[in-house]
């Protein structure tokens, strides 16, 4: 069988958004864990993976003739890059597909545990409808406007989600060692500071760096502790930068306002996972999504087409691909 392009994310998957491969190359679709995955390497030209999903054993590019891997996503965590920079083989990722998804996302979750809608709906439903209205109007619930914001990482992504908190009237914060564009930054009033002073300052922290050494528990006891009483943390980076002991902690013990988590340490999460023990108001301080802040119909479309723009840029076009992870 000659094959093209063997892509490990299902056919459907690109059929639902209308981004299907060029009509002149042979694409073959498997799950990563199918018996022929690693015969198909050796056949395939190009390989296309979705950017969540467990990591792919360096073993698999032993024997390939795969040259070529495209990400349908910016992801860049199930690849031993080193390894395949020895072998020749190049990388290339969709940067910024996702970015307006993640900042709805980000923005949407606040809200939801700023004004507490999720906890409102499962008192109503117990029959406390009286009570916790009463509650809400007590507490004197904040709503986005006027609020300091601090984006941790101030990349594509980051920048979206800023802009998005900008528009909806807030005060905007971040840290970040080499912000993509200063420029940016100052359309929007944005100030660069310490990740200390911005942690001390911002009602709400969303975090988009990506997993590297040095951002592997970036987010622990000592800097949620920094954190300003009822501020909300939004963890849609990857997981492993928050550590999770440490969150549910600083939520059991009320010094939070709440935690939208995306993304964890494992996933999907373990039953033991600290976060789902969780108990009284630091169960419902707490809303949990798997892992699809930057998935929408629109984000999906847009990565796919790219990623095989890119296929087909490299083996019609002849031409050098883009994005290539350096």
């Amino acid at each position: 069988m000659s094959v093209d392009v063997l892509c490990l994310r299902p056919e459907a998957d690109f059929q639902r958004v209308g981004a299907l491969p060029p009509a002149a190359l042979k694409v073959v679709y498997r799950a990563s864990s199918d018996a022929d995955v690693a015969e198909l390497m050796k056949q395939a030209r190009a390989l296309v993976i979705p950017a969540v999903g467990p990591k792919l054993p360096a073993g698999l590019f032993e024997n390939a003739s795969v040259k070529f891997v495209q990400v349908t996503g910016a992801g860049l965590d199930r690849l031993d890059l080193p390894f395949l920079r020895q072998r020749g083989i190049a990388v290339a990722n969709v940067p910024g597909g996702s970015n307006e998804a993640v900042a709805e996302y980000a923005a949407t979750t606040a809200s939801v545990l700023l004004r507490r809608f999720l906890w409102a709906d499962a008192e109503i439903r117990k029959g406390n409808y009286r009570e916790f209205r009463a509650r809400m109007i007590a507490d004197s619930l904040l709503g986005l406007d006027g609020l300091t914001v601090g984006i941790v990482g101030f990349g594509i992504i980051g920048v979206a989600v800023a802009s998005a908190f900008h528009k909806r009237g807030c005060l905007i914060l971040y840290h970040d060692p080499a912000p993509r564009d200063p420029h940016i930054a100052a359309a929007i009033g944005a100030k660069s500071c310490s990740l200390e002073d911005l942690l001390r300052s911002a009602d709400v922290v969303s975090l988009h760096v990506p997993l590297l050494p040095q951002t592997i528990g970036l987010i622990g006891t000592r800097e949620l502790a920094m954190m300003k009483p009822g501020a909300i943390l939004i963890q849609g980076s990857r997981g492993g930068v928050v550590d999770e002991v440490a969150l549910a902690e600083a939520l059991q013990g009320g010094r939070l306002g709440g935690a939208a988590m995306d993304v964890y340490s494992a996933e999907p999460p373990a039953a033991d996972n600290p976060l789902f023990a969780l108990n009284g108001e630091a169960a419902h301080r707490i809303l949990f999504t798997p892992h699809i802040a930057g998935v929408t119909r629109q984000s999906t479309a847009f990565l796919c087409r790219a990623a095989w723009r890119n296929i087909e840029r490299v083996f019609i076009g002849k031409e050098a691909p883009v994005y290539v992870v350096t």
